[in-house]
């Protein structure tokens, strides 16, 4: 009994001691869904709402995604959902299995289709 109750505790330490992420984060496709909220932000990067059903990553947020500013291509990528928030077109956004802070998935790619 009293080994057990070390090994628990052992254990327990453990992952105090080297914190381990409990939620396993997923890249790919979200579906396809409208832009609710497009907000730049002075930190260098922006976020998005997007009213998607479908998110593979396994961040705390599904329908806030992320993006840094100054990778390539994140301009072009903003005045497309900027686009798509005025046309009210559907988006879907490739997640790349990264989270922030406030639990909004990462993404890499946009892709826009008409209503």
């Amino acid at each position: 009994m009293d080994v057990m109750r070390l090994a628990i505790g052992i254990f327990a330490w453990f992952y105090i001691i080297f914190p381990v992420g409990i939620v396993q984060a997923d890249s790919g496709w979200t579906d396809y869904g409208y832009v609710v909220e497009l907000n730049p932000t002075s930190q260098y990067y922006y976020s998005v709402q997007l009213d998607v059903k479908q998110n593979p990553s396994g961040c705390k947020n599904k329908k806030w995604f992320y993006q840094d500013s100054k990778i390539p291509g994140a301009n072009k990528m903003f005045l497309i959902l900027l686009d798509a928030l005025k046309e009210n077109m559907r988006v879907r956004v490739y997640v790349t299995g990264g989270c922030n802070l406030h639990g909004h998935s990462a993404f890499s790619s946009v892709s826009v289709i008409r209503k």
